[in-house]
């Protein structure tokens, strides 16, 4: 059976890499690509580079609140990660209220159009407190009214091998006429992984001229403050002489000029944010490159993000890690081939 996978806010190919990739004990249960949309035309480039080379005219540049679901291709799969920027408790977390908030809805809309067999809605963990819950409620009863058993989970992806503290709440739903049941995979079988951030961005070392492997430019300041944070610390927890000190009001994030760990996983790769949020070495007195950070998102060096610097480094932090994607995408298609794993029970009531 051959799963033909339709994407929404498809992003530059986490979720996809991990799909196409998946592998079963039964090699007739793969998941294919069939059409992607993104409003990011770097995104767009991206995943055609990287997903589909073979089909540029399947993914899709153009805002979803305007875009035309019933152009698209019949689907047996879905997949979207909505955006997260109204849920993410970094910031203000709008929820419904916000501008991304409803876009969800986009989801359920093509659920409702294509009816496909099984799908997979990905968000930040603070999806489940926006709005005092509600929006929470809201999304999963939607889901479950289009015609789905659904298992929300919140995943933590460093438990599963990942080199990368990632917490995501991830919807798996497949249809109330299937006999399939999904169940969490068990992080048990990668207990045992080196999953620190130094493995993952030194071994194999990254070739010099390795694609979106570019260095920032550090400023003279930048570079005397980080000599004096220690690995593991940040701009505010560091013993910084007053000449070096970041004199902010109000909230202190945490990930201030944070340098990483090296015996630990990275703390999350972010999408964007200013001066500060770009993750530094745990040694070197720089921040990480995209092609770094790339590996922390567990994405193969072969995979080349394609737009500016600023873009690419947006697109691997809005992404979902490569192979926690696969790990998620084998589970569902054990399910449906009725293959017995490793799991352990959801951690999210409906």
């Amino acid at each position: 059976m051959n799963y033909r996978l339709g994407e929404l806010f498809c992003g530059p190919g986490g979720l996809a890499w991990g799909a196409i990739h998946a592998r079963i004990q039964n090699p007739n249960f793969r998941i294919v690509h069939q059409w992607a949309n993104d409003y990011d035309l770097h995104t767009c480039e991206t995943y055609r580079r990287n997903i589909c080379p073979d089909q540029p005219e399947s993914v899709y540049h153009g805002d979803i609140r305007t875009f035309d679901l019933t152009q698209l291709a019949p689907i047996d799969a879905l997949a979207f990660g909505f955006p997260c920027n109204d849920y993410s408790i970094v910031g203000e977390q709008k929820g419904m209220d916000g501008t991304f908030g409803p876009l969800y809805s986009y989801g359920v809309q093509a659920l409702n159009l294509f009816h496909p067999q099984w799908f997979l809605a990905e968000n930040v963990g603070g999806l489940r407190t926006a709005n005092e819950g509600k929006a929470f409620s809201r999304i999963l009863k939607e889901l479950r009214e289009a015609g789905y058993r659904i298992t929300p989970h919140l995943y933590q992806f460093e438990d599963y091998g990942i080199p990368q503290a990632r917490h995501r709440v991830i919807i798996i739903g497949i249809r109330e006429d299937l006999p399939a049941v999904y169940k969490v995979p068990s992080p048990a079988p990668y207990k045992d992984l080196d999953n620190t951030c130094r493995t993952a961005i030194e071994v194999p070392p990254i070739l010099a001229d390795a694609f979106n492997h570019e260095r920032t430019r550090q400023s003279e300041t930048v570079v005397q403050r980080l000599k004096h944070i220690l690995p593991g610390q940040n701009a505010f927890t560091a013993n910084l002489p007053e000449e070096l000190q970041l004199h902010v009001t109000g909230a202190k994030i945490s990930q201030i000029y944070k340098r990483l760990d090296p015996k630990k996983p990275s703390y999350t790769v972010t999408g964007s944010g200013g001066g500060g949020t770009h993750i530094y070495h745990w040694e070197e007195p720089r921040a990480l490159t995209n092609r770094e950070r790339a590996r922390l998102q567990t994405f193969p060096d072969t995979f080349e993000f394609l737009g500016t610097k600023e873009s690419v480094r947006k697109q691997i932090g809005m992404a979902v890690p490569c192979r926690g994607a696969q790990i998620i995408f084998e589970a569902v298609l054990n399910s449906f081939a009725g293959i017995p794993y490793e799991s352990i029970p959801a951690n999210i009531s409906e």
